[in-house]
């Protein structure tokens, strides 16, 4: 039964590692979005811009912004892959973890971090303000969850 909850406590430990990681990193995505929000011009022609098939549309547009988009925001297109990323392995964490509350929060979180990723590259492509509105909001909510999911007791057995 020890080495049971041994490994209960590791997986644990991880997840709450990793809901510190997505905690940075979004930080990180937050202040590098108020440099390109700031002093990055994106240019009303690139590829995917005004994309009439929405979702290659903002595919085409994080490929630009990755590849030409300028030092800034390629970072910020950069790190808002790798946050989706993270998001996804916390999700696996916390499936494995046990706890229904742990994974309930990751995913509520990694559906908020690929919206907000969807209206970034929105915004991108449109220059919609309501879209910087909208990523920003789902940011801090999936901020909100990651930060909750820290301060919950650790995963200590198996169940909800």
């Amino acid at each position: 039964m020890g080495r049971v909850e041994d490994a209960a406590a590791r997986r644990g430990r991880g997840l709450r590692r990793g809901a510190f990681l997505a905690v940075m990193l979004l930080l990180a995505q937050y202040l590098l979005g108020m440099v390109v929000n700031l002093f990055v011009h994106v240019p009303k022609v690139h590829p995917g811009a005004n994309a009439v098939e929405y979702f290659g549309g903002v595919t085409a547009g994080v490929a630009w912004a990755l590849a030409h988009g300028g030092v800034w925001l390629a970072l910020h297109a950069g790190l808002g892959v790798v946050l989706v990323l993270t998001a996804i392995g916390l999700v696996v964490q916390a499936a494995r973890a046990g706890r229904r509350s742990h994974l309930a929060l990751t995913i509520v979180a990694g559906v908020l971090v690929l919206g907000a990723g969807f209206n970034g590259g929105s915004f991108l492509n449109y220059g919609e303000d309501v879209s910087s509105l909208i990523m920003a909001t789902l940011w801090a909510l999936a901020t909100a969850c990651y930060v909750t999911l820290l301060r919950l007791p650790a995963v200590a057995r198996s169940g909800g």
